[in-house]
């Protein structure tokens, strides 16, 4: 644990919807994990195509904990983002009613895959996600066994910063920027019984998973791939959870081939390395250029460098759980969940444009972000339901009273922010900052006081 605390000062305009924290007495954990193939939620009509190829599936994975006292569930899923909020809420509503776990002692992320399901239609059929959410959780509480927890730290060199400037037209884009804020932590907590064997692992690492973005085809992307190849590593009922960290301005540093299938579903011939991802991925996705078959060849060398990123992942974090020098068997859970309520905007002049120059914008409704705490004896989950910027995780990580901290974002629902800058991003004109529903000077103080405050209550 850190020094004793500095004073803290709230810079925001509301922490406010405060849930009780669900803090209970140490116990001895048990840990049970469970996965569900939701691969079949992509589809209205609830029938998945067949395919050999494991990263072609979509899955959810739970973690549920009991020490005796109180439970709690760590959940991951193979989707953008666990949204519209009322699955969410209808979800850990069940939850607490037939599993006895507390709505703030419930973290549920989507690893944001861009390769997944239809939102649209998700949004519409919400109920289906959270059966199926309340469904993987009490698979997970039946296998609860003796467990003990662990927390270690690693790196990984996939990432890199994407507010960066266009070399042709010198205008903000998205693009790799090796040199901007680039958290290349992976942080790993491991439950393993009492034979030393693992029961299951929840991943952290701060990438947008974008390799198949607008490609028509369903996967789950690197993140997906990072699971699969520590499940498949350990065999039996071991189950690995991916989170993103703050990932709202991380890209991967390798976009060729995601990049090659835009091309070629868009009839763009690339010559050498004369492209630039944005003019092909632009009319994409505004629908100016008709859509063609996709390459199967240009297809399969995408989703290998997408199991091959996993992998890479998936080698860091099982490094990381090999070497933990510390396991507990005692512990104390507690879960905490606000409100952050700041200023929003609404960009005005969106039409036509979507990143490189100042938007125009007039007052807005209030952006609600919420913001939660899961901590096991001294491991501090953080989340935030939205797309943050790196720095803001970073910062939280740095001014957590506990050492052992995660950030965890598109979790809990979904926000009514957009991305989520930091305050000095806001001079950064990409399309994540102009888009963004929220004024400048609120939201990236906010955050870290908030959770910080909820971290030190926590401790108290």
């Amino acid at each position: 644990m850190k020094a004793k605390r500095s004073s803290i000062v709230l810079l925001m305009i509301s922490v406010a919807s405060m849930v009780v924290p669900a803090i209970g007495q140490a116990g001895p954990l048990k840990a049970g994990a469970a996965k569900l193939d939701i691969t079949a939620l992509a589809y209205p009509d609830g029938k998945a195509p067949a395919t050999d190829r494991d990263n072609d599936h979509l899955f959810l994975r739970a973690i549920v904990l009991d020490n005796g006292d109180t439970r709690a569930v760590l959940i991951g899923a193979d989707l953008s983002f666990i949204r519209p909020d009322e699955a969410y809420l209808e979800a850990t509503a069940t939850m607490a009613e037939e599993l006895n776990i507390p709505q703030e002692n419930v973290l549920m992320s989507g690893t944001h895959t861009h390769s997944g399901v239809n939102n649209e239609w998700l949004v519409q059929n919400y109920s289906r996600l959270s059966e199926a959410l309340v469904k993987v959780t009490r698979e997970a509480s039946t296998r609860l066994r003796p467990a003990k927890v662990g927390f270690g730290e690693g790196a990984v060199y996939l990432n890199t910063n994407r507010d960066a400037i266009d070399a042709k037209t010198k205008l903000w884009t998205q693009a790799p920027n090796p040199e901007g804020p680039s958290d290349k932590t992976l942080a790993v907590l491991a439950f393993i019984d009492e034979a030393g064997k693992p029961i299951a692992g929840y991943m952290n690492y701060a990438m947008h998973p974008i390799n198949g973005y607008l490609s028509g085809f369903i996967s789950g992307d690197f993140s997906g791939a990072a699971s699969l190849h520590v499940e498949k590593a350990f065999a039996g009922d071991m189950v690995m959870v991916f989170s993103q960290g703050a990932q709202g301005d991380q890209m991967p540093l390798h976009l060729r081939n995601s990049t090659n299938v835009m091309a070629a579903i868009s009839g763009v011939e690339l010559t050498g390395f004369e492209f630039v991802r944005e003019e092909i991925e632009t009319p994409l996705r505004e629908g100016k250029v008709p859509r063609g078959k996709n390459d199967p060849a240009v297809d399969e060398a995408d989703k290998n460098w997408m199991e091959a990123q996993g992998a890479l992942l998936g080698e860091e974090a099982i490094r990381v759980m090999s070497y933990m020098d510390r396991l507990d068997g005692d512990v104390k859970i507690g879960g905490q969940l606000r409100t952050l309520t700041c200023p929003g905007r609404v960009w005005t002049n969106s039409a036509g444009a979507r990143a490189g120059n100042p938007g125009i914008y007039a007052d807005g409704e209030d952006v609600h972000m919420r913001l939660g705490v899961l901590a096991i004896n001294d491991i501090a989950l953080a989340s935030i339901n939205a797309e943050a910027y790196n720095q803001i995780g970073m910062d939280v990580k740095a001014a957590s009273p506990l050492a052992r901290t995660m950030f965890v974002a598109v979790a809990n629902g979904r926000a009514n922010s957009g991305y989520i800058p930091t305050d000095d991003a806001y001079g950064r004109y990409t399309f994540q900052v102009v888009a963004s529903r929220l004024k400048p000077g609120c939201a990236q103080d906010g955050i870290v006081n908030g959770i910080t405050d909820m971290i030190y209550d926590y401790l108290q």
